[in-house]
């Protein structure tokens, strides 16, 4: 694989090597995108799209919130997948009954823990802790492995946090998951919370759900992993509420690329699910994208195109890894090397003295159409 990873040595003084699971909340955080629908059929489709592609844990949803998600999270429990099916609830008895009667063997369980959001609910300190503990106790008895959530725990007050983690371990919590849910953190913040906590918590897993709500969700996850998380959350394309989750495929690539982290992700599927969980989803991503972006791979400076045919001096990584196709483009910024790749892609006949003239009627349709020249007005050109 390292033969597909053009970036150089220096990043070697900065490797952290070693595995990560990779934990997907497309069906629940995800479909929390503002105007993103799922049905049960959809989202199961989407959880054996998971599945092939190599996540480990699958969080199936909430099925509290409607007839749909109980249908669906019943579903991608009884697919037989590889990977490992998660609920999610909340520490109330009625989302915890919900996971027995569903046979769901394993969940995050989520409450808030900063005063913030306390008081917004109109919920001391002491009386959350009670709900936490006592939810932990019950998943404990009723034999479901119970991740401790705690929901906004970047901006949670120390104290009450290291007293909430603690607690909920002991009450029977067999892992933790620290919480940037408004994304606030920076990732030497997050390093620092990721840190504090596998030292609070001992040899309890800890896992990193983050946002990407200033655009450093795969920041914080490689500091989260840096800090001894073992499990990093996050969606397909990112999508989630305001600016969305961690990218799980960016984090993905990010950690094996960049510094030498494996995970069980299948990167050169990455695209084909990207694409489908658009489509399911209704949604379109920014063409220059990392990873799944449309244009990551097609060139149309003239100058680039000098290099094209030497992978390694214009791409950080082959598209192989990702499962792209490479291409060459025209339009207003193509120059000489674009005409005679294109032609000899095309298989036409263009000689060295037709090239600038081509090329000018190149840039002129490019300018005038502000956009491409598609291969079929290329070939026009040529024959006119």
């Amino acid at each position: 694989m390292s033969d597909l990873i053009w970036t150089g040595g220096l990043n070697d003084g900065h490797v952290i090597g070693g595995h990560v699971g990779l934990y997907d909340t497309t069906l629940r955080d995800g479909e929390q995108t503002v105007g993103v629908v799922l049905d049960p059929e959809q989202k199961l489709e989407i959880a054996r799209l998971l599945d092939e592609l190599g996540v480990d844990r699958i969080e199936a949803g909430f099925p509290r919130v409607s007839q749909d998600d109980w249908d669906a999270v019943k579903l991608v429990a009884g697919a037989g997948l590889r990977a490992e099916v998660w609920g999610f609830s909340r520490a109330v008895p009625a989302d915890l009954e919900a996971l027995v009667e569903l046979g769901v063997g394993a969940s995050v369980i989520e409450s808030p823990i900063s005063d913030l959001k306390l008081d917004a609910i109109g919920v001391d300190r002491d009386t959350m802790l009670g709900r936490i503990t006592n939810a932990m106790r019950f998943a404990a008895d009723h034999g479901i492995t119970a991740a401790f959530f705690g929901v906004d725990s970047t901006r949670a007050e120390p104290d009450f946090y290291d007293r909430v983690y603690s607690a909920a371990v002991e009450a029977g919590a067999a892992e933790v998951v620290v919480v940037d849910t408004l994304g606030i953190a920076s990732p030497e913040a997050v390093a620092d919370l990721v840190g504090r906590t596998v030292e609070l918590v001992g040899d309890v897993p800890v896992h990193f759900h983050g946002h990407n709500d200033f655009g450093l969700a795969t920041s914080s996850a490689v500091a989260a992993v840096r800090a001894g998380a073992t499990w990093v959350h996050g969606t397909i394309n990112g999508m989630g509420e305001r600016a969305g989750n961690a990218n799980l495929g960016e984090v993905a690539l990010t950690l094996r690329a960049l510094y030498g982290v494996e995970s069980n992700l299948d990167l050169a599927r990455i695209r084909d699910v990207s694409a489908r969980v658009q489509e399911l989803s209704g949604y379109a991503l920014e063409p220059w994208k990392p990873v799944t972006g449309e244009t990551l791979f097609r060139r149309e400076s003239g100058a680039v195109a000098s290099q094209f045919h030497d992978p390694p001096s214009i791409e950080p990584y082959s598209s192989a890894l990702v499962g792209a196709d490479r291409g060459l483009v025209l339009g207003k910024k193509s120059g000489l090397d674009s005409i005679r790749i294109k032609a000899e892609e095309l298989g036409l006949d263009v000689p060295e003295e037709r090239r600038a003239d081509l090329l000018a009627r190149v840039k002129e349709l490019g300018m005038r159409k502000r956009g491409l020249v598609t291969d079929e007005e290329f070939r026009a050109l040529v024959d006119g």
